[in-house]
């Protein structure tokens, strides 16, 4: 990983005389992205030793879940511009921090809504932490090639931090307890804190320039109504009150935000930044593979035990090769990127997960593993990685230092917010096509192959939208 990276001056760099080597500055926040990553998935394979030691019912579990993912992506605008007008390292040190403690927390828990008030803080924790994680690599390494080697593993550690979650926590929960998805952040992240604060070198681009708290409040407030409104989608369906009421509550708050930052003077978000095609193209097209990709995992796994029979360890290893897909495709990614550009990469990787996602869907009952599992997740993942390092790189692409926080709390934004309602609506469609049916292997498996035909169809509208909005050329690409 030394030779793939060259060093490179950060802005206003500050607090070390010897700069630290790239690999090491990319390693530390690869290591926070994992981290943030794996508790998205970790705590599924769980929620069955979750509802024996602390007695929560179905609502409950559901707020296992959600409770981290809405203030993950409730606040990641935020930190991404605390990023940049107050330090990248610090707001590193500052969300890994919290997130551990959080960990610690909920790991501790003896009552459930002990166990729910950490997941929250350890989103918030991750929101602060995840948007710092992005800038500091492309801070510690130049636009070009090797920038785009950085991020595709960025991407890759990501993607492996979500793939890993089932096969973590099913160990974990087989060879100890469910308290032990979230205390074994604990460790790690005490690790990973200090390798911080003593090897990342401080930066920020602020220009002293204040934060918007009016855009910071709207912005948050309407992303996480807007993300409780798609958690009650599951339990209460679209067109019940307690869903629509807290969706549309939501778009009105990012309305307002909007028409305050188009008049602001130091505004959250400059909306200039949205008439960068390479931004809102790549942001747009995250979103839509996130809302089919975040399904994979949490239906794979779904599959495999309640219809095919594994226990939660077998589950986790029967998605190793996807696992290892995933990161593969990163890899590979840019090397097809200085040859075919980072749009045909990105087009090319959709069109590969589509073509697993469509095999996904003629799953059966009684499907043997090479075909059922194994084979269709390797393309669904491969297709993943290939397409996620072209769009991270265009999205950070040809933006003024001072945004690059931002700009990464978009990429992490949009690729959350995708699939936390890809998830809601996949997981409606599925349960909508069993309604009024018993749940059996047969009528589960069919709800599961509807959600992935959606999600295939999904892939494929975007993979169109790619090819006819993306940038034909980036700087990412030279």
């Amino acid at each position: 990983m030394t030779g793939m990276l060259e060093a490179t001056d950060t802005p206003r760099m500050s607090g070390r005389t010897t700069e630290p080597a790239p690999w090491v500055v990319v390693a530390l926040a690869c290591a926070g992205q994992f981290l943030v990553v794996l508790d998205v998935s970790v705590v599924n394979v769980a929620l069955p030793s979750v509802r024996t030691g602390l007695g929560l019912g179905e609502q409950g579990l559901q707020w296992v879940v959600n409770a981290y993912s809405i203030a993950f992506a409730g606040f990641m605008l935020l930190g991404g511009r605390a990023g940049d007008l107050f330090g990248r390292k610090r707001m590193f040190l500052v969300g890994l921090g919290l997130f551990t403690l959080a960990s610690l927390a909920g790991g501790l828990a003896q009552e459930s809504w002990q166990l729910l008030l950490a997941r929250a803080v350890q989103g918030l924790g991750a929101a602060v932490l995840a948007p710092s994680t992005l800038t500091i690599v492309t801070a510690a390494v130049p636009e070009g090639a090797a920038r785009t080697r950085a991020i595709a593993t960025w991407t890759a550690v990501g993607a492996g931090g979500g793939a890993a979650g089932g096969f973590v926590g099913g160990v974990l929960v087989d060879l100890l307890s469910w308290r032990w998805v979230l205390l074994i952040n604990v460790p790690v992240g005490a690790i990973v804190l200090a390798g911080a604060a003593r090897w990342l070198a401080e930066s920020r681009a602020g220009d002293g320039r204040r934060l918007d708290l009016p855009g910071a409040v709207l912005v948050t407030a309407g992303l996480a109504t807007l993300a409780y409104g798609i958690s009650q989608t599951e339990a209460e369906g679209w067109a019940a009150t307690a869903t629509l009421v807290p969706l549309c509550a939501g778009l009105a708050l990012i309305a307002l935000f909007l028409l305050a930052e188009a008049r602001a003077k130091a505004p959250l978000m400059p909306l200039a930044l949205l008439r960068l095609r390479s931004v809102a193209s790549a942001n747009v097209a995250m979103f839509l593979s996130g809302s089919a990709m975040f399904c994979m995992w949490f239906f794979m796994t779904l599959y495999a035990q309640n219809v095919l029979g594994y226990t939660p360890l077998e589950a986790g290893l029967a998605l190793v090769p996807s696992s290892l897909a995933v990161i593969l495709g990163s890899k590979l990614a840019p090397r097809l990127m200085r040859t075919a550009g980072p749009r045909a990469v990105a087009v090319a990787g959709t069109l590969v997960a589509t073509a697993g996602f469509a095999w996904q869907s003629t799953m059966t009952v009684d499907g043997a593993y090479l075909t059922a599992i194994m084979i269709p997740g390797v393309l669904m993942m491969l297709g993943a990685g290939l397409a996620g390092t072209p769009l991270a790189a265009l999205a950070t692409s040809g933006t003024a230092p001072e945004e690059a926080g931002l700009v990464s709390g978009l990429v992490n934004t949009s690729r959350t917010m995708g699939g936390s309602l890809g998830l809601a609506v996949m997981s409606t469609i599925a349960a909508a096509h069993t309604a009024g049916a018993a749940r059996t292997p047969q009528t589960l498996t069919e709800g599961y192959a509807v959600a992935f035909g959606t999600g295939a169809a999904v892939l494929a509208a975007g993979a169109v939208l790619m090819w006819v909005w993306l940038p034909r050329r980036s700087a990412t690409a030279h």
